[in-house]
This record gives C-alpha cells, sequence and structure tokens, in this order.
C-alpha cells in the first residue's frame, strides 16, 4: 500500500506560480506511471501531466509550456511546478501512481485556486 499526500496548493493571482509536491510512503520509481490529474467543478477528472515510464513525460495541451513535471526518486516525491496560472487553472489537483497494471493510487487532492 502506498500514500501519496500532496502539498503545496492555495490561492494565487492570474499570471503567478505554484508548486505541487505529491510525497509517497513508499518506492515509487519504478512505477508505470505518475503524475498529475485535476478536476474543476461540473468537469471531469483530466491528466494534467505524467511521466510514463524511464521518464517520458506528457502533458495537456492546456498547460504545455506553462507546467512542468519533475521527480525526485530519493525523496519519492513528484512535482508539478506550475507557472502564468490561469483562472481556468483552478482545480483540485491529484497525484496519481500506477506502480503495476493493478496497483495505482491517488493522493487526496489539493485546491489551486486562481483569482484576482
Amino acid at each position: 500500500q502506498v500514500q501519496l499526500v500532496e502539498s503545496g496548493g492555495g490561492l494565487v493571482q492570474p499570471g503567478g506560480s505554484l508548486r505541487l509536491s505529491c510525497a509517497a510512503s513508499g518506492n515509487i520509481s519504478t512505477a508505470y506511471v505518475m503524475g498529475w490529474y485535476r478536476q474543476a467543478p461540473g468537469n471531469q477528472r483530466e491528466s494534467v501531466a505524467l511521466i510514463i515510464g524511464g521518464g517520458t513525460t506528457d502533458y495537456a495541451d492546456s498547460v504545455k509550456g506553462r507546467f512542468t513535471i519533475s521527480r525526485d526518486n530519493a525523496k519519492n516525491t513528484v512535482y508539478l511546478q506550475m507557472t502564468s496560472l490561469k483562472p481556468e487553472d483552478t482545480a483540485v489537483y491529484y497525484c496519481y501512481v500506477k506502480l503495476t497494471p493493478r496497483l495505482r493510487y491517488w493522493g487526496q487532492g489539493t485546491q489551486v485556486t486562481v483569482s484576482s
């Protein structure tokens, strides 16, 4: 069992930046997939940024060039650096890890609100 704990969310003005962190309770360095999803009110949960396999990254079109996903294997932590934030980025952000095809874990979510 792996627990994921997100941190770093909050209220930020448009154009601002935030860095989300996701700390795992176990070794996730060999995970199939790790990354971030988000869900805004009334919307389905969507993929934001993922690290796949050995290190390939995948970003939603809406965040390309603004968000950067990274990981620190020694700390079992995944990060999401968000810049040039827009009001439409407002959502609950969830950390996700797929350790094996059958073992998938979600964090509890952290709120990001972009508003003036």
